[in-house]
């Protein structure tokens, strides 16, 4: 099969024939129809964040079952299905107390004694990323990375489930647990923070700011459910939130990965707010806060993969594209080819764009 591989930090992914295993017993052999270029493929490619290498990249994706292995009971041959870099056990303590998203489990992945999934053309070891590696044109994932979908769901819209809209609706609604008519504001437009926006929308907030500095993504803020927008580069943001909110907001969340806006979220907070950091923060950063502020009970917390339920949320996120609640249509910028992927990344580093979806039947 075709891949893209990343063989060495910094440098453009590699178009390659690559050798894929047949499904272990909990296994799933999927045909990817579609993958999303996300920022977070970006840090890895960059090296802000360390990763065994060879690897093949890409975790947001969704496709056709193919095969499965003799346990699997969970998906069958011919479903459709999203994919989740979040794997889980079922019986650990956070699988057990509803916490799917924080399984480090290590059975979700083939052990050193094992055929490892991926192989390079010349037999040498092939790491697989985040438990998926969906720049490919076939995926070996174990049946708790996946779930089904219904069939009149569009594949390439429902890539994008895979990720930002898991990580950015479930920040909003399970880790930050929005209330209707509370105020939210939302830093960096990409395709996470427009998930954010269009989840507190959802959610019934009743005030959602949009924070960027590229207008044309502020315009499509007010598409996803934003009430109220501000450029950054027009002034002191935290203090432009403050002004519109007459003290604060109620939730901020931080979808940029930066220690400038990571600090901005918490600064804009009113009294008892929280600040959601969804944004992957470079390995080794720290952010600096002001102790007093904790006195006003703020609080700040990561969210990972929007503390997902996946197998029980992705499903719900489809039903609400169908019914006309979640916006997917507007958040793909383009669609293009495997081979086009090193391309993508550019324009991603820009930050002008929301995403660009891999196409596998082009």
């Amino acid at each position: 099969m075709k891949a893209a591989v990343l063989r060495e930090v910094g440098k453009p992914l590699q178009i390659e024939n690559v050798q894929i295993n047949k499904p272990g017993p909990h296994e799933v052999l999927i045909r990817t129809v579609a993958a999303g270029v996300c920022h977070s493929d970006l840090h890895f490619l960059e090296g802000k964040y360390p990763y065994p290498l060879p690897a093949i990249l890409g975790h947001e994706s969704a496709g056709v079952v193919e095969q499965v292995g003799s346990e699997v009971r969970t998906v069958k041959p011919g479903d459709h299905v999203v994919t989740c870099l979040s794997a889980y056990c079922g019986h650990c303590e956070h699988c057990l107390t509803g916490h799917l998203s924080r399984c480090m489990s290590p059975e979700t992945q083939r052990q050193a004694e094992e055929e490892q999934r991926l192989k390079a053309a010349d037999d040498a070891a092939m790491f697989q990323f985040l438990n998926l590696s969906s720049f490919a044109e076939q995926m070996l994932i174990h049946e708790h990375a996946c779930t089904p979908i219904r069939k009149d769901m569009p594949l390439d819209l429902a890539a994008l489930i895979g990720c930002s809209v898991t990580t950015g609706v479930g920040a909003v609604i399970h880790t930050s647990s929005v209330r209707p008519g509370e105020t939210v504001a939302v830093v960096g437009c990409g395709g996470i923070g427009l998930a954010a926006i269009n989840g507190a929308a959802i959610a019934g907030a009743g005030r959602i700011i949009a924070i960027d500095a590229i207008g044309s993504k502020l315009n499509l803020a007010k598409e996803f459910g934003a009430t109220d927008v501000i450029n950054a580069k027009d002034g002191d943001p935290v203090q432009q939130v403050l002004d519109l909110t007459g003290g604060g907001v109620h939730h901020s969340f931080e979808a940029v990965g930066l220690k400038q806006t990571a600090e901005q979220s918490f600064k804009m907070l009113g009294k008892g707010g929280t600040a959601n950091i969804i944004g992957m923060i470079p390995v080794g950063v720290h952010i600096e806060l002001h102790g007093a502020e904790f006195l006003q009970e703020k609080r700040i917390q990561g969210s990972n993969m929007g503390s997902n339920r996946f197998p029980v949320d992705m499903p719900r996120y489809v039903d609400f594209y169908m019914n006309g609640k979640l916006k997917l249509d507007q958040m793909i910028s383009r669609r293009i080819k495997l081979e086009d992927v090193n391309e993508a990344f550019e324009e991603l580093k820009k930050g002008e764009i929301a995403r660009s979806v891999i196409m596998f039947d082009q």
